[in-house]
């Protein structure tokens, strides 16, 4: 039973370990029950479960990723992280990191590094573990971790967002987006992006999307003030949430199937970034998914119509 114990209480910090490394929110969940089959049948115990379960489900992750990263090469459009609702692992101490380090743009930032690079960068700079524990959970030297971070923190630095905007901020500015789109109010939704806004849609070859991104705050505005309102006529519903630490909503058919997350990066007052995930592979763990080709046949339908 205590084994039992031991993991569940970790279990939390295991899920968010994988998920930081992979992206994908059933990928992660596979690493940590296979991290619990490994110290369910490890016949020792080890002095520390902390460090045994971490560095399983760091160095199965790793090895996940790598194969992992075929498959996303070939991946029809661009490719996002699975949406996160809610991140299991709390730290008040550590409650911005954790939530910045979840976000859609730092997770995209984090596919830039190599296995090892982002399993380094994520133990030490988001769970602040030591590099003793760090080179046991990756199978290399201390020194050599330390310049696995270092270039690792290079990589980030270019591009790293930074998410200026307090808490409260960015969903009040949140709210007034989703109830100018509920409303069609171009006007009001071109006032809260930035000028060089980009919307992004990830859809996998297996759900309606824009082929390319949609750029400028003029076209955003317009694309998402004129869509909506005819999504709304057939019982499409706006779930404001937080989607992967950030400012977000989940869409919904009139049955209450999931449809697409969106997830906003918000920056100097303004949205900087909308990344959509339509790809009904990746909601899956958020609930029963919707047929999206078949909402936008009835859209489309009810615009010829005329209703």
């Amino acid at each position: 039973m205590r084994k039992v114990e031991e993991f569940q209480e970790l279990r939390p910090l295991l899920f968010s370990i994988a998920y930081r490394i992979l992206g994908s929110v059933g990928e992660a969940e596979d690493a940590v029950q296979e991290t619990w089959l490994r110290f369910d049948g490890s016949p020792t115990t080890p002095t520390s479960a902390k460090a045994f379960l971490s560095a399983t489900v760091t160095r199965i992750s790793i090895d996940v990723l790598r194969s992992a990263r075929v498959r996303r090469e070939q991946y029809v459009g661009p490719w996002f992280p699975e949406p996160l609702l809610s991140d299991p692992y709390q730290d008040p101490a550590r409650s911005a990191d954790l939530a910045d380090s979840v976000s859609m743009a730092a997770l995209l930032l984090l596919e830039r590094l190599s296995p090892l690079e982002r399993a380094v960068f994520v133990l030490r700079e988001v769970f602040a573990f030591g590099f003793d524990d760090i080179a046991a959970a990756v199978g290399r030297s201390e020194p050599a971790c330390r310049q696995l971070l270092v270039r690792a923190r290079r990589h980030m630095a270019a591009g790293r967002p930074r998410f200026a905007a307090d808490r409260q901020e960015r969903r009040e500015l949140a709210s007034r987006f989703f109830e100018a789109l509920k409303d069609g109010d171009v006007g009001g939704l071109r006032e809260l992006l930035a000028a060089d806004v980009q919307m992004v849609g990830d859809g996998g070859g297996k759900a309606p999307q824009w082929s390319n991104a949609i750029v400028g705050a003029e076209r955003v505005a317009r694309v998402l003030g004129t869509a909506f309102p005819w999504l709304i006529r057939i019982g499409v519903s706006c779930e404001p949430r937080e989607v992967n630490g950030q400012p977000g909503a989940v869409f919904r058919d009139r049955d209450g199937r999931v449809l697409h997350t969106l997830a906003l990066d918000v920056l100097d007052g303004r949205i900087q970034t909308v990344r959509a995930v339509i790809n009904p592979d990746k909601l899956r763990h958020i609930g029963p998914v919707g047929d999206a080709w078949a909402v936008d046949r009835e859209v489309k339908r009810v615009r010829r119509e005329g209703r």
